[in-house]
């Protein structure tokens, strides 16, 4: 090696270390302030002081090598899974309206790479959870390697590292004595960390007593689970009951949104068409357990009565022996039906609810194309029930439908055909149509594209109870939950509409008592109820 190269070297490397230095520097100041609700994202929530930081500083300098040592290693790791859990709660809220709760919300990741398999197909959803797993592995250890960093820099230049974090104290202190903020809402003393790992803790807290919360409320006697069959729904004998639920159908869709402003007409045109056709309704909201997400949450809810806001009190609930609606009509003599086109596997929750049959996306003959989480258009789903169920002359039917067509990603629907064109789904090779071009960087477009997908699917199923309906049908269909944060905006309501369509005068009299507004459209101040309230409702409401 030369003379020359030696001499050379020294320079670069003392400008590498120094760049080293300022990159971890940054990354544990970013980690330490980045705020986990997406609305707080901007340049102000980083121009601020965190106590955490200038906590650190002091002890690496009161602390001996060997601890010194275990707490940059564990502080810099703990802030890595930190920061992940942040970037989670993050997609949370933008998803589902809510905060990851870090309990139950493991489960949700089955379902979610269920939604990337079927978004992205097999190979290319595994390829990108293995490149999230390994940006996770990736932020742990550069934190962890940057705090062991810092830690040693600290107790390396122990007087200049004193003087500094004094000042910054100091500093602090009078920022946060006097509520000091360069950008409104974000005070220069942060404890942002702390308070966000503290509100974590609290939460646990909260879901583990809820354990025994629901167990209570799940112990309680059921007003209708010791009543026998025939005395159950007794005023609806001979009817065929549809209960449907529309994916992401929430208030939003019908009340005070550029949204509204297409689906509203829609219901107001349906209504009149129904009553021409022979048809009352009725409807009202139901505020759901749920929003962005969750369908089971609100089915189970409905279903059972209890309010099944989260994955523990969902998976507790297959536990107990609650009449759900399903079971009430079976026990009350109906052939009990439930398909749910989109599930590709087995459903073992499905006898809970006591359905004597069961459909899915494999079981109903379709062969036309998917559209990521949509098997199959909601057309098709009603026309295979109907083929396969109400066709024939047959005994009393309850079935739950649940349409997929408005699921996320909002993928652009076929055409209403007719009903003798549906045929196995074949016909849906030709109709399909590209995603919109540059959807996702355009909230217009987001909104449009939903709009579309909810059109269709009360399209088909007005178009159903138009064309198949019959004198017995009675129709219950409403939302699961409102749309993510990406259609309403933050801070919409979780509430959904709930309609009930007959024929028979003689069924829509018997809710008369409930005072829902006349069509499918409710207005602004119809009746809202809890999801729970429902099944008592309508037992009752249906018993003589």
């Amino acid at each position: 090696m030369s003379e020359e190269t030696a001499v050379d070297r020294g320079p670069v490397r003392r400008v590498l270390a120094r760049a080293g230095l300022a990159l971890a520097a940054l990354l544990v100041l970013v980690a330490l302030v980045v705020p986990g609700e997406p609305d707080r994202l901007t340049p102000g929530a980083f121009a601020r002081l965190p106590v955490e930081a200038l906590a650190g500083v002091a002890l690496v300098l009161v602390l001996p090598v060997r601890p010194r040592r275990v707490l940059a290693v564990l502080a810099g790791a703990f802030l890595g899974l930190l920061t992940i859990v942040k970037l989670i709660n993050m997609g949370f809220l933008v998803a589902l309206d809510r905060p990851f709760n870090p309990v139950f919300d493991w489960d949700l990741f089955g379902p979610a790479m269920d939604l990337l398999v079927a978004s992205l197909g097999e190979t290319a959803a595994v390829v990108a959870v293995c490149g999230l797993v390994l940006l996770a592995l990736a932020l742990v250890a550069g934190l962890t390697l940057s705090a062991v960093r810092l830690a040693r820099l600290v107790a390396g230049h122990r007087t200049a590292s004193t003087r500094a974090v004094s000042v910054l104290g100091v500093i602090w202190i009078f920022c946060a004595v006097f509520g000091v903020q360069l950008v409104p809402g974000e005070p220069v003393a942060a404890n942002s960390a702390v308070a966000f790992a503290y509100d974590d803790l609290r939460q646990v807290r909260a879901d583990l007593l809820d354990q025994d919360a629901f167990a209570e409320e799940s112990a309680a006697p059921d007003p209708f689970g010791a009543v026998p069959g025939e005395q159950l729904l007794t005023a609806l004998r001979g009817k065929d009951v549809v209960l449907t639920f529309v994916e992401s159908y929430g208030r939003f869709a019908v009340q005070d949104s550029d949204v509204a402003a297409r689906i509203g007409p829609l219901l107001d045109e349906g209504t009149n068409r129904l009553r021409a056709a022979g048809f009352g309704s009725r409807s009202a909201y139901l505020t759901s357990p749920t929003t962005g997400g969750g369908s089971w949450l609100a089915h189970s809810t409905l279903q059972s009565g209890l309010w099944i806001k989260n994955e523990q009190r969902y998976d507790s609930l297959f536990a107990t022996d609650r009449l759900t609606l399903g079971g009430a009509f079976q026990r009350a003599g109906w052939r009990t039906v439930g398909d749910v086109p989109a599930h590709t596997r087995d459903w073992p929750e499905g006898g809970f609810y006591g359905f004597d049959q069961y459909y899915d996306a494999r079981n109903v003959g379709y062969q036309g194309p998917s559209e990521s989480y949509v098997t199959m258009p909601d057309q098709f789903t009603l026309s295979a029930f109907h083929r396969a169920e109400r066709a024939a002359p047959h005994a009393p039917l309850m079935a739950e439908i649940d349409l997929v067509s408005s699921h996320w990603p909002w993928s652009p629907p076929p055409p209403v055909l007719d009903w003798n064109a549906v045929g196995d789904g074949s016909v849906y090779h030709s109709l399909m149509r590209p995603p919109v071009e540059g959807l996702w960087s355009d909230p217009a477009l987001i909104r449009g594209a939903y709009a579309e997908t909810i059109e269709y699917s009360l399209s088909s199923l007005l178009s159903y109870v138009e064309t198949h309906g019959g004198d017995d049908l009675v129709l219950v269909f409403l939302g699961d939950h409102q749309p993510s944060t990406m259609v309403t905006g933050d801070g919409a309501d979780w509430d959904v509409p709930i309609t009930i369509v007959a024929r028979d005068p003689a069924v829509l009299d018997r809710v008369a008592g409930w005072g829902w507004h006349d069509g499918l459209r409710p207005g602004p101040q119809a009746p809202v109820w809890p999801m729970d309230e429902f099944r008592d409702h309508f037992l009752t409401a249906f018993a003589r």
